[in-house]
């Protein structure tokens, strides 16, 4: 695989950084491959802009920062007015359309409500991210179904795995 730039965006309090651990270490630890994450969020903010962002390669990564992202997930509309222009030519852009309504159709972008189906298949908005990981897995084959099943079960929050398979698992089905 040649690099591979993933970019998650919205808002604190929905999960994002927790999605990116968890595709890194699917990524790195169960599908071999290399993987820088870095994060960006206010910590003390509910609600102000979160992101996480994955390099993921066979080679090595001399480059950890994403510029222009192969995926995005935007489960904002702050994160898709500030990042869709931020897409690789042929890239994909992943909107959540409960939290972005203002967008342009354009080649690659794909729609999901990806609140409402976290709403209802866990009972939880935050479990949203986790949704996007299995839309994100679906859509571009670069980060394995079993690998991201076993990262949930070693990275999400004690009491939170089977939660977060359901919502990893409604993802796959869109």
């Amino acid at each position: 695989m040649d690099r591979f730039d993933v970019r998650l965006a919205g808002l604190g309090g929905q999960g994002l950084l927790l999605a990116g651990l968890i595709m890194g270490e699917a990524s790195a630890v169960h599908d071999g491959k290399n993987a820088v994450q870095t994060i960006n969020y206010a910590p003390l903010a509910r609600g102000a802009p979160s992101r996480a962002e994955l390099v993921i390669s066979d080679s090595p990564i001399y480059f950890p920062e994403v510029e222009d992202a192969d995926i995005l997930l935007a489960m904002s509309q702050n994160a898709y007015d500030e990042f869709s222009s931020r897409v690789k030519p042929g890239g994909i852009i992943i909107i959540d359309t409960d939290n972005v309504t203002k967008f342009e159709e354009i080649p690659g972008l794909l729609k999901y409500p990806v609140s409402t189906i976290a709403k209802r298949e866990t009972g939880r908005v935050l479990t949203g991210s986790i949704v996007g990981l299995g839309i994100i897995s679906k859509v571009t084959g670069k980060v394995s179904a079993d690998a991201l099943r076993k990262a949930i079960r070693t990275r999400a929050p004690k009491g939170t795995v089977e939660l977060n398979m359901k919502a990893l698992e409604a993802g796959f089905i869109i």
